[in-house]
């Protein structure tokens, strides 16, 4: 740790540019957390610790942290704050990282909740539009609203078992405790009929705050739902109500995704027809269904990311994010156009990606469930397939708009972003095994 903590002070004599060095920080805190790979709860000390599925949470939230400061350099260029900026992004970083790593349900909400403070920071300062202000209140008060029963029902359990850690929790509680720990994780995910809030926010986000939200804070949702697994296992014959809201609103989101007219909305609502498969393979509560879910989630949180930050690649030369003005792309950057391809592919879960065999696991998961989900699951699959190669093609083919005065065809530091997000999500695949330990 000394060596760690030297090697940084001498960096910071060394540059004085506190873009590079957050950069080269971050970089060197990711080597240090590969050398430091463990499978089961370990480090264990102030109720804090880690086990897989934490780790690779934290692993994917330092890596989508990484890319979103590589992808905001136009913040630094034009002087924009860039220095509140980098706090804002350390402080997201320090609170998903105590959030993963808690093994007490106070803990827990407390830094579940303290994530949303940099979100908000980040859609009213570096937002788009003056409708950032309406974004930023639907995602506090959904939130909130769900999260409530949730704090109390935290209390209660402390009344009661006089401790608040995971593995510890031991009591007699009934369908109002269940619905309260419930709830608010599936706000967050977000579940059909509670998902008003994310596509209003990514849109008025800027690109960094679209890709933590589609990276890694709607994995706090799924994370959740597996620390107060005990609650959903016990009361499973409730779970067939989520599963069946999530099945129909991944397949009616994918008809809406469909009638978008701005690539960030189209992209969003993708997110919510991921998570509905997501959410029903954690409610099933078999082995199938978690894992799918967890690499399902891994899998997403990279690909969205990636279809994010292209958005706004073509965002920064077009002014625009319309599909009816950004077309023809393909005449214009092909290398761009390759990516595009590359993403949307792993978007419909086309292999070799994580998405794919965490799809081929829910469905295995939910068809094990009911044979009812095999209908949705297919029209699911289908439109999530229709909407990938209609965002693809509508953007890369066709007429391009005469009013466009384009600057440059891409950069390195561009290309890098998008290797980083394709490299992982589909070498992963590769050493799946690692996953299901």
């Amino acid at each position: 740790m000394m060596k760690l903590l030297f090697y940084c002070l001498f960096l910071i004599l060394l540059i004085f540019d506190w873009w590079v060095f957050l950069l080269g920080f971050m970089f060197i805190t990711l080597f240090f957390f590969l050398c430091n790979y463990n499978y089961f709860y370990c480090n264990l000390s102030y109720s804090y610790g880690m086990d897989m599925i934490s780790y690779w949470m934290i692993f994917l939230t330092l890596w989508i942290i990484i890319l979103m400061i590589m992808s905001s350099y136009s913040i630094k260029l034009n002087s924009m704050n860039s220095m509140e900026f980098l706090l804002i992004i350390l402080m997201m970083y320090f609170f998903l990282f105590l959030c993963f790593s808690c093994s007490s349900l106070f803990n827990f909400y407390l830094w579940f909740e303290s994530s949303i403070i940099p979100i908000l920071f980040l859609i009213f300062g570096w937002g788009y539009q003056p409708e950032r202000l309406s974004a930023g209140m639907y995602l506090i008060f959904y939130t909130l609203f769900g999260s409530f029963p949730l704090l109390l029902c935290i209390f209660y359990i402390e009344m009661l078992c006089m401790t608040n850690f995971y593995f510890l929790i031991n009591i007699d509680f009934n369908f109002y405790i269940y619905l309260s720990m419930v709830l608010a994780f599936l706000f967050k995910m977000p579940m059909f009929f509670f998902h008003f809030w994310l596509p209003k926010a990514h849109v008025e986000a800027p690109v960094s705050g679209s890709m933590i939200l589609a990276g890694v804070l709607l994995k706090l949702g799924g994370y959740g739902l597996y620390r107060v697994f005990i609650f959903m296992y016990i009361y499973i014959d409730y779970n067939y109500i989520w599963i069946s809201i999530s099945m129909l609103g991944s397949f009616i989101i994918g008809i809406l995704c469909l009638c978008q007219v701005d690539i960030k909305s189209m992209i969003a609502y993708s997110s919510i027809s991921h998570m509905g498969l997501v959410i029903g393979g954690i409610m099933t509560c078999n082995i199938y269904g978690f894992w799918g879910s967890f690499i399902m989630m891994l899998g997403h949180g990279l690909c969205s990311s990636g279809l994010f930050s292209l958005s706004n690649m073509i965002y920064e030369r077009t002014h625009s994010r319309s599909i009816l003005i950004n077309k023809g792309l393909l005449c214009f950057m092909p290398s761009l156009s390759m990516f595009w391809f590359l993403l949307s592919a792993n978007n419909m879960s086309s292999p070799p990606s994580l998405n794919l065999l965490g799809e081929v696991m829910l469905i295995n998961s939910l068809m094990s469930w009911s044979n009812i989900t095999m209908i949705f699951l297919g029209l699911s699959s289908f439109f999530s397939c229709a909407y990938s190669i209609y965002l693809y093609s509508i953007t890369q083919h066709g007429l391009m708009y005469s009013g466009i005065k384009f600057e440059s065809y891409g950069n390195i530091r561009e290309y890098y972003i998008l290797i980083f997000h394709w490299l992982p999500l589909n070498t992963l695949f590769l050493k799946c095994d690692m996953l299901f330990l």
